[in-house]
């Protein structure tokens, strides 16, 4: 850039970071500077995946494994799907071919054992599980929560953003039409790659309806 617009690299520099708190470029690792997409709309109330979400608003969508793994289920695993052996898959998601995602999933090994390295690059635990005979009952609901923190290091070169950037860390359990937890599962979106959107309707009776917001005390 500087040859092209016959410029020192100190003005170049400068008017980079000028457009990046314009919000219009952002750095990549290994690939310098690029023009920032618009985020990637996704509705808090639709019972879908992740792909199903950026399918809906014209966005190719891609999955790459990036580890599978037996574990024994502990901590916040063994708190929402009980005690045993888990199988554990992290993966990452890309929308347009940029890293959009880090998604985690944890669930019983005996719903899981049949399923290869291929199967969860093609279809999601979703589509795997539903069209399968493993389940007792269909998949039927989920409840996700969102929380805003600072991206640590390992997901900032996966996701290839700034360390210390602003990410959404969001927790989905997903349950059967009986209630009963079959998937736990987290996602790390960069902050400036998705927004969700949340469609408010009135209510007769306000104070019958529970709220979502959950305050953080510390």
């Amino acid at each position: 850039m500087s040859r092209n617009y016959e410029a020192s690299r100190v003005t170049v520099r400068k008017a980079l970071d000028v457009l990046r708190d314009a919000d219009l470029v952002e750095p990549r690792h290994g690939s310098g500077w690029l023009v920032k997409p618009p985020p990637v709309p996704q509705a808090l109330g639709a019972f879908m995946t992740l792909e199903e979400q950026l399918e809906n608003v014209g966005v190719d969508s891609m999955r790459k494994v990036l580890s599978s793994r037996r574990v024994v289920a502990a901590g916040r695993q063994e708190e929402v799907l009980g005690s045993g052996e888990l199988l554990e898959v992290e993966r990452l998601n890309l929308a347009g071919g940029i890293p959009f995602a880090r998604v985690t999933v944890w669930l019983s090994i005996e719903l899981a054992k049949d399923f290869s390295i291929s199967d969860l690059e093609k279809k999601s635990f979703y589509e795997l599980l539903n069209d399968s005979n493993v389940l007792l009952r269909p998949l039927a609901s989920a409840v996700q929560t969102i929380a805003a923190t600072l991206i640590d290091e390992s997901d900032a070169q996966l996701l290839q953003v700034p360390l210390g950037s602003a990410v959404l860390r969001c927790e989905r359990i997903t349950f059967d039409t009986l209630g009963h937890p079959v998937l736990l599962s987290e996602f790390v979106f960069p902050g400036s790659r998705t927004e969700f959107v949340s469609e408010l309707t009135a209510s007769e009776d306000p104070a019958s309806s529970s709220s979502g917001l959950r305050l953080i005390k510390r």
